[in-house]
């Protein structure tokens, strides 16, 4: 007999790390609104928002899936709109109600096609059902669909902006966002795996536009100087990053990277209160700019550490996982080998361990989540290599921009990515033209009106 709700080992981990994130952002917004009247209102919102998404996780039918799923969106366009009289709120929730309207038909035309190929509304059957179904053109047309909710819901370039300007709204709200509720288009296409691997249109879909989105999404984000919005930047990237790893069938790599982001970016916002302090004491402490040569250094001994741990455990199995750890190591060693003093033999000591010790953990970590996912699909070798010139482009673009910014091109290219790409701009007029929103229009007429008044 089948159930309304199924517990795995991967909604288990899922649960667990809902329930660490929504006791803490719940914790700091009974603190932060200790003044506020409203307080209760916030709370009741956000208590409604968590529990939406632990029934989406908990949900085996397409209906209560659907029902949940929509039930995430409206509960946190109340938490957008908690300071109403804010236009770039009113903006952000406006955007925000239209493309999710627009993601929800679209998950639901998915939904249907998935019903009419398997006759069933189980999304268990459904999944053990595409393991041993042939490609046909409804399941091509789900994959597609879930493929396109996912970059939507995942605030893919060209429809982003929304997630820029949501951090208008109170900081818990972006904390529960960046960490949680963006990922909701990651655990969709995990739970719904085996049908968008049945799909090369629908992988190579997000492979181009997620791909695309992260490498834009991530060089815009070193052009910004407000910290909530470089984070939010940030987080388009990465979650385009997440999607690209599911769409090559790295679906341990993919969760593991969930878990890090969720938990980095409720820190990092929740915490941004001090960034300002951080950044003066790195500089009364007299930060060091790396130069090319310290790069160098720092890319040759990463890539060592790698070849050790390919002879003896062969960790890497994908060319661009490679390159992405190659980078991330690499950057973790270049603060270390920067100055050239008397402490930098035991400081690169220090850093080596422990960047080994992190390699380790990223080494189990992954064993331990391809156990959990019980997901294996031969690997897309074109659209591997296509994916690790993007990283190796994304981060020869990101060094450019730091140490050649008075050469033309470069010039440009920080023009071009300082406004944004000029995506959002055009996104929101066409949004405004289509569907305009009077309470938006009345608020900045309102505003005009009492710009004469200050003066």
């Amino acid at each position: 007999m089948f159930s309304l709700f199924l517990v795995t080992p991967l909604k288990l981990m899922l649960l667990g790390l809902v329930a660490i994130l929504g006791f803490t952002i719940v914790r700091y917004s009974w603190v932060a609104f200790s003044g506020e009247a409203d307080r209760a209102r916030f709370l009741r919102s956000l208590i409604m928002t968590i529990s939406a998404v632990v029934v989406v996780i908990l949900s085996d039918h397409l209906l209560l899936f659907w029902a949940a799923w929509v039930s995430v969106s409206l509960c946190l366009h109340q938490l957008i709109l908690f300071y109403p009289q804010r236009p770039r709120a009113q903006l952000a929730a406006h955007k925000k109600f239209l493309l999710a309207r627009f993601s929800e038909l679209l998950l639901a035309g998915a939904f249907f096609a998935l019903y009419h190929q398997f006759q069933t509304p189980y999304i268990s059957d459904i999944v053990r059902q595409t393991s041993f179904a042939h490609s046909s053109l409804h399941l091509n047309i789900a994959a597609v669909l879930l493929a396109l909710v996912a970059m939507i819901k995942c605030a893919q370039l060209p429809v982003h902006g929304w997630l820029m300007q949501v951090v208008e709204a109170p900081t818990p709200v972006s904390a529960l966002l960046h960490a949680g509720i963006v990922n909701l288009g990651g655990i969709l296409l995990l739970f719904f795996a085996p049908v968008l691997a049945s799909s090369s249109i629908a992988c190579w879909l997000i492979i181009v536009c997620a791909g695309i989105s992260t490498v834009i999404a991530g060089l815009v984000s070193t052009t910004r100087i407000s910290i909530k919005v470089k984070l939010a930047w940030s987080t388009s990237s990465q979650m385009g990053l997440m999607l690209v790893e599911i769409a090559l069938g790295l679906y341990e790599m993919a969760l593991l990277h969930l878990f890090a982001h969720s938990f980095y970016k409720a820190y990092s916002f929740l915490n941004s209160g001090n960034t300002v302090n951080h950044y003066l004491a790195a500089k009364l402490a007299g930060e060091v700019k790396p130069k090319v040569r310290n790069w160098c250094v720092a890319l040759l001994l990463s890539s060592l550490m790698l070849a050790v741990a390919q002879w003896q455990f062969a960790v890497m199995t994908s060319f661009a996982a490679t390159i992405l750890v190659w980078f991330a190591l690499s950057a973790l060693i270049v603060p270390s080998v920067t100055a050239w003093d008397k402490t930098m033999l035991p400081r690169l000591m220090i850093t080596l361990a422990f960047a080994a010790g992190l390699l380790t953990l990223y080494t189990t970590a992954k064993h331990s989540l391809a156990q959990i996912t019980g997901l294996n699909v031969p690997l897309n070798l074109a659209a591997d290599g296509l994916v690790a010139l993007m990283f190796i482009l994304l981060f020869a673009l990101s060094l450019a921009l730091q140490y050649s910014p008075h050469v033309g091109w470069v010039k440009r290219l920080f023009i071009w990515l300082n406004a944004g790409a000029y995506l959002d701009e055009w996104a929101t007029r066409l949004t405004l033209k289509w569907w305009p929103s009077q309470s938006l229009l009345e608020l900045q007429q309102a505003q005009v009106q009492m710009e004469p008044e200050a003066k």
